[in-house]
């Protein structure tokens, strides 16, 4: 991995305009060298303003899973771990209610974008946040049948393993009942305890947890 040439890559997303529909500017963390990787979904309305992800009212509630679970604070998790989206422009509002999902014209051309993240960075772990996030790499019907568990998966040449978690909307009900908050809490201990997945110590010391990790989807 080099800084470089993330810098150069993210640069060039930057500069995307192959979505028409979709709002600029393309959002992305910075150059993060990790093997560690956060997919997301794609930003919402107030990304853009703030230009970072996950800045608003959901990432709120995602950093605090991850401090007290890892005891990564918001600004040690993103100085350590990639973070990265499905689509990475603002769709804008469905004319029905709520953000517009991306459709798979745009989830195909920021997929390009993603085959570079990973090539650059050959990622341990993936911590896929939301349905759309997660089906990019898993096929499922319902969030009880991955949240909770460890999966092994393949993109392009790079193996890692995915750990799903639900999206962190103020307007789920799903984390916050059972049987997903147990599944939440667990899929959080398993980031935990991954190899790849810096605490505070490893974080200072550059070094990573041991993987205590035995329970494989």
């Amino acid at each position: 991995m080099t800084k470089g040439l993330l810098l150069k890559h993210i640069e060039e997303v930057k500069n995307c305009n192959k979505c028409p529909l979709m709002h600029k500017p393309v959002i992305s963390c910075g150059p993060v060298l990790s093997k560690v990787v956060l997919v997301g979904q794609a930003p919402g309305i107030k990304e853009p303003l703030l230009q970072r992800p996950f800045a608003w009212t959901a990432g709120k509630t995602l950093f605090s899973w991850f401090q007290d679970y890892t005891d990564l604070g918001e600004e040690a998790f993103r100085e350590s771990v990639y973070m990265t989206a499905v689509c990475r422009c603002y769709p804008g509002k469905n004319p029905k209610g709520g953000d517009r999902v991306p459709n798979q014209t745009e989830i195909n051309n920021c997929k390009t974008w993603m085959d570079k993240d990973f090539e650059i960075l050959q990622p341990d772990l993936i911590i896929a946040v939301g349905k759309l996030a997660i089906q990019q790499f898993l096929s499922f019907d319902k969030l009880v049948e991955v949240v909770g568990q460890t999966f092994k998966s393949e993109w392009g040449a790079c193996k890692f393993d995915v750990i799903p978690l639900p999206h962190p909307s103020g307007v789920s009900t799903w984390y916050r009942m059972e049987p997903g908050k147990s599944l939440l809490q667990k899929a959080l201990q398993q980031i935990s305890e991954h190899s790849a997945f810096p605490n505070n110590r490893a974080f200072s010391n550059n070094r990573a947890k041991p993987n205590n990790q035995t329970n494989k989807g």
